[in-house]
């Protein structure tokens, strides 16, 4: 658990006055299931606290930039700038996932690498900040980190996962998550075409469905939408797009 926590703040941009508040904010809870010691010590409290934090920091910023704007509009964009991409986004460019504490089982399964886990550690540290240096700290450190991203999200596709965005929207909203087949891979394999299909099903099990049953649900779905790419990562980002937009989750 040697970790140089100086080099760390120089990435955050914050000096701790208080350094196992940093600590604590690294501790993920697979350490303590390998050291007793830790049982009871994880950065969990401080990342539901840094979610408020942020939540708060983000809406009051878009509420003052953005005066015209309805309820509806700011909630979608406060939604995509707080959504698991675009925080493990910036979580990996302030190294992050490099200091976090983990369990030798989540360290060997690319846990340092894992979108919700960086996440969250960019959540927990924000949480920490929060208790070491008081709510103007917190938001020096998000609007440093965070100002450009949040003036750019609606033209920025590079951080903007809308497959991510749309699933987080429907598990809320209809507590289901959408369905994604292919609808068609022409093509030579240096000149591939991939169509991909995204809907929501409510309420119908797709486990046991074949794809020749689930496409003709899907075309026939109130909420559908399609995508096209090189490749079915891009469709499907497409697709999810395409959705998202229909369902009005994004502008």
């Amino acid at each position: 658990m040697n970790k140089n926590f100086l080099d760390l703040e120089k990435y955050l941009n914050y000096s701790f006055k208080e350094r196992g508040t940093l600590k604590l904010a690294l501790i993920h809870k697979s350490y303590g299931n390998e050291n007793a010691r830790y049982k009871n010590i994880n950065n969990e409290k401080l990342e539901l606290l840094g979610d408020a934090v942020l939540d708060l920091i983000v809406t009051e910023y878009l509420y003052q930039k953005y005066k015209n704007a309805k309820e509806g509009e700011l909630s979608k964009l406060k939604s995509m700038i707080v959504s698991e991409p675009s925080l493990a986004k910036i979580a990996k460019t302030i190294r992050i996932g490099e200091y976090l504490i983990l369990g030798r089982g989540e360290e060997k399964t690319g846990g340092r690498e894992r979108s919700s886990l960086l996440c969250d550690g960019f959540e927990s540290v924000l949480g920490a900040i929060f208790v070491d240096g008081g709510y103007g700290a917190a938001k020096q450190y998000v609007m440093y980190h965070i100002k450009d991203m949040i003036e750019n999200i609606s033209h920025s596709e590079d951080i903007t996962d809308y497959k991510s965005i749309l699933q987080e929207y429907c598990q809320h909203k209809f507590k289901e998550i959408p369905v994604y087949e292919v609808l068609a891979d022409e093509g030579p394999s240096h000149r591939k075409n991939f169509k991909i299909i995204v809907g929501i099903l409510p309420g119908v099990d797709v486990k046991n469905l074949s794809r020749e049953q689930l496409i003709p649900l899907l075309e026939k779905a109130e909420f559908t939408a399609t995508g096209e790419g090189s490749n079915k990562k891009t469709a499907t980002q497409l697709a999810a797009r395409d959705l998202c937009k229909k369902l009005e989750v994004i502008l």
